[in-house]
């Protein structure tokens, strides 16, 4: 065993631990240091690099022969006067097209029946006027030529060198089919059922999660993977298929909003109208006159 330590030796190794615990924080902090620096050095050279390329592409509507080929999206670019530029095949054919350049220089009101046309010329107007962008909105696409079909779109600002807005580009997609291979897809089918059953009553985000046996966190993440929605969206679905199918019958549309668990009416006809482009009565005058 070692003797008592002098103090002084003690004295001499406490200095040294204190100046190797200066040592590694300075070497710790230097290549913290570094770290910063090297990722900003690659974000500058990403950001040459990027507008590098965009200024040597010849056709900046590039990705339109792409999404020609997407069966299942609609794609399109619009100008300040929310005239079509570009759009995508399958856009054309959904609208009864058979070719892309009857879409061209047309507004949405031009091209869809009133009152179509006009809804989503107030989207487009609501973006361009530099309102918030849409981002994964769940809407029911009535064409003139097909079934409603169920989709989620996007919609974003186009803007140039200085920041203003010049038009607006945006996509929506079919909403794909559930995977059922998912081994979480029985748990949460519970959930789904409940929806399905009881959509004409206030549903909690909590209460699914129960019904499920998740968290919160578990069920908002499993709906996204399985449905490709969020739990709100199926729940906003559900009961806009309900409204859509009451609808063609003789039910008011205060009691429709009523069974499909809308407080009111004023409340139902917003939501029916920001999913459908149409209020509930121009719904049911469009399924009368369809009849």
């Amino acid at each position: 065993m070692l003797g008592p330590v002098a103090p002084a030796v003690l004295h001499g190794l406490r200095m040294m631990d204190d100046e190797i615990c200066t040592i590694v924080k300075k070497s710790a902090t230097r290549r913290k240091g570094a770290g910063r620096i090297g990722i900003m050095q690659k974000s500058l050279h990403d950001g040459v690099a990027r507008r590098t390329l965009g200024a040597a592409i010849a056709d900046p509507f590039f990705s339109e022969a792409l999404f020609d080929a997407l069966p299942d999206v609609v794609f399109f670019v619009k100008d300040e006067q929310c005239r079509y530029v570009v759009v995508n095949q399958t856009l054309a054919q959904r609208c009864g097209q058979k070719h892309k350049a009857a879409l061209i220089g047309r507004t949405p009101a031009e091209v869809f029946a009133h009152p179509f046309g006009q809804s989503y010329l107030a989207q487009d107007m609501a973006v361009l006027g530099g309102g918030s962008e849409i981002e994964e909105q769940l809407e029911l696409h009535l064409y003139p030529n097909r079934d409603p079909g169920w989709c989620l779109t996007r919609k974003k600002a186009l803007r140039d060198s200085h920041g203003r807005i010049v038009g607006l580009t945006g996509v929506s997609r079919d909403l794909a089919m559930a995977d059922k291979k998912n081994p979480a897809y029985r748990k949460v089918a519970a959930a789904v059922s409940l929806i399905h059953e009881e959509y004409g009553r206030q549903l909690t985000l909590a209460e699914l999660a129960a019904t499920a046996h998740m968290s919160v966190a578990q069920i908002e993440r499993y709906f996204l993977r399985i449905f490709h929605l969020t739990p709100r969206q199926m729940i906003i679905q559900t009961r806009v298929d309900a409204a859509s199918r009451l609808l063609q019958g003789g039910t008011s549309v205060a009691d429709i909003a009523q069974a499909c668990g809308y407080g009111d009416h004023s409340a139902f006809t917003r939501q029916f109208k920001a999913t459908t482009g149409v209020t509930p009565t121009q719904y049911r005058q469009l399924a009368v006159r369809g009849g």
